[in-house]
């Protein structure tokens, strides 16, 4: 497992001023808050499609989704992109989007977030379990779905969340997955 530190564009919080998060070193770290970020992304695809027989088609569309999703994110206060491809055919990678999301959208507390996201996704969304989980890093609203699971960590000092969102659109949110997304968030800690 390699440390990654966060961008340093968390906000200064009471106790923290940064966080800290183990990530396997099989996953590629693609930072958001630098202007190389799409060359990154371009090149992790590449490396992916290097060496198999996977379609042109399918590397831009892979190309695109990924880009589509990391600018999404960078719109929602994404800092860091993981990827990790375990699929042979040059697929979607799972992946992790790190964001960090401040106070006055969203309830502070998380019982009441859990509540808030709940009713927002109503009967519609019945697939993904939301609940309210005690992590080493403190409380979180967890939204867990078949292929993605997201956790909400209370930042120190209630104020706002960092977001570690994690997708696996090949294997699904299961098994060997699901623990080890589990346990990459079970690593986050706070610096201070």
């Amino acid at each position: 497992m390699s440390e990654s530190s966060g961008s340093g564009a968390a906000p200064a919080t009471a106790g923290a001023r940064d966080y800290r998060l183990l990530v396997p070193r099989e996953w590629f770290r693609v930072d958001l808050m630098q202007d190389r970020w799409r060359r990154q992304l371009k090149t992790f695809v590449e490396k992916q499609a290097d060496g198999r027989q996977v379609p042109a088609e399918l590397t831009r569309n892979v190309w695109a989704t990924l880009r589509n999703t990391a600018e999404a994110g960078l719109a929602r206060g994404a800092m860091e992109f993981y990827l990790l491809t375990l699929s042979r055919n040059g697929g979607l990678p799972a992946s992790l989007l790190v964001s960090l999301m401040p106070p006055g959208g969203t309830p502070a507390d998380p019982e009441a977030f859990a509540a808030w996201i709940a009713a927002r996704e109503g009967e519609d969304h019945g697939r993904r379990e939301v609940g309210v989980v005690d992590l080493p890093a403190g409380r979180a609203v967890r939204v867990a779905g078949p292929t993605s699971l997201d956790l909400h960590v209370v930042l120190p000092g209630g104020t706002g969340y960092l977001t570690l969102s994690f997708s696996a659109p090949v294997l699904g949110m299961s098994g060997p997955m699901l623990r080890l997304c589990e346990a990459i968030a079970g690593s986050l800690r706070w610096v201070e």
